[in-house]
């Protein structure tokens, strides 16, 4: 049975995230949670992510709606905007792009690498904690924080 409560907002990205790892993971069962993490960052939708332009398609869809929560009807708090672009600038400068990561030896270049792998499981770890707080633990597929 679902939980009632509502998902905040700035779990939202960590949800897609999750989702997207997730299905990387049923698609190759016989691959760790990290390499499906690395798969993800391969794909168009973490590059999405990592230049801005996923949160920028939820701002836009948000704005066409005059910020108006589509489950409450209730405006969506000012701070909460703001909020949710402080994540969005974080969530850049975590994972900046730069090409053929794997490849260079150079230790600048690993360690941007190992940045954004490493934010990318904590976005992963925060929605399977929320999960595990609303009991909604059966939507968890990738038991990061057991």
């Amino acid at each position: 049975m679902l939980s009632k409560t509502k998902k905040p907002y700035v779990i939202h990205i960590a949800e897609i995230i999750y989702s997207y790892v997730s299905i990387i993971k049923q698609k190759n069962l016989d691959i760790e949670t990290k390499e499906a993490i690395n798969k993800f960052m391969e794909t168009e939708e973490f590059k999405k992510l990592s230049n801005g332009t996923l949160h920028e398609e939820w701002f836009k869809e948000l704005k066409k709606n005059n910020y108006l929560d589509q489950e409450t009807g209730k405006k969506i708090p000012e701070e909460t905007i703001k909020l949710l672009n402080i994540q969005k600038d974080v969530t850049i400068k975590q994972l900046i792009k730069i090409p053929a990561l794997y490849e260079v030896k150079n230790n600048t270049l690993i360690e941007a690498s190992m940045r954004a792998h490493q934010f990318l499981w904590r976005m992963c770890e925060s929605y399977e904690l929320w999960c595990k707080e609303t009991d909604q633990s059966e939507q968890l597929l990738l038991n990061i924080t057991d």
